[in-house]
């Protein structure tokens, strides 16, 4: 991949990646990061990239996704850390006012029903825009697995925001 390529790479993925990001991450300066270290890793990596195993948008997503986990299981590891140090500071979730903030609160406790792998999918294609293809590519999954996980993801996204409180 050349340099002018890698160009229009960002210009095409990088507004849709920044998104996806955002919605799994809900802090748009660490999505703004793990974008930046996306591109910065493909950027490096661009002479292995090989089109025969899959479209650029799924290969950037497979990066995006691998630094994602890294992070979780750095974030994971540290407040672990902090609660054996002080196990009276874990953190208090505020309750706030407002139909909007119900409503997205809601939506958070629905997708926390949903496997890992169900939340990534349905993140995957909503927020991604990424075809099922591009889904399998970027998770190493087969296209029917990724189906099979959109689908009851949504399935239980429905039931759950459907559900009364």
């Amino acid at each position: 991949m050349r340099e002018s390529e890698f160009e229009r790479l960002y210009g095409a993925h990088a507004q849709n990646l920044f998104a996806f990001l955002v919605y799994r991450t809900g802090d748009r300066s660490l999505a703004e990061d793990l974008v930046a270290d996306t591109f910065e890793r493909a950027l490096r990596a661009r002479r292995r990239f090989d089109r025969r195993r899959g479209t650029e948008k799924a290969w950037l997503y497979t990066i995006a996704l691998n630094l994602l986990r890294d992070h979780a299981r750095r974030s994971d590891a540290g407040a672990r850390a902090l609660e054996r140090a002080d196990p009276g500071s874990a953190s208090v979730r505020h309750a706030d006012v407002g139909e909007q903030v119900a409503e997205r609160d809601s939506l958070r406790l629905a997708l926390e029903q949903l496997s890992a792998e169900e939340r990534e999918a349905v993140a995957l294609k909503f927020a991604g825009d990424l075809t099922l293809r591009e889904i399998a590519a970027a998770t190493g999954d087969s296209v029917t697995t990724a189906e099979g996980r959109v689908y009851r993801g949504l399935r239980k996204l429905r039931e759950a925001m459907d559900a009364p409180s």
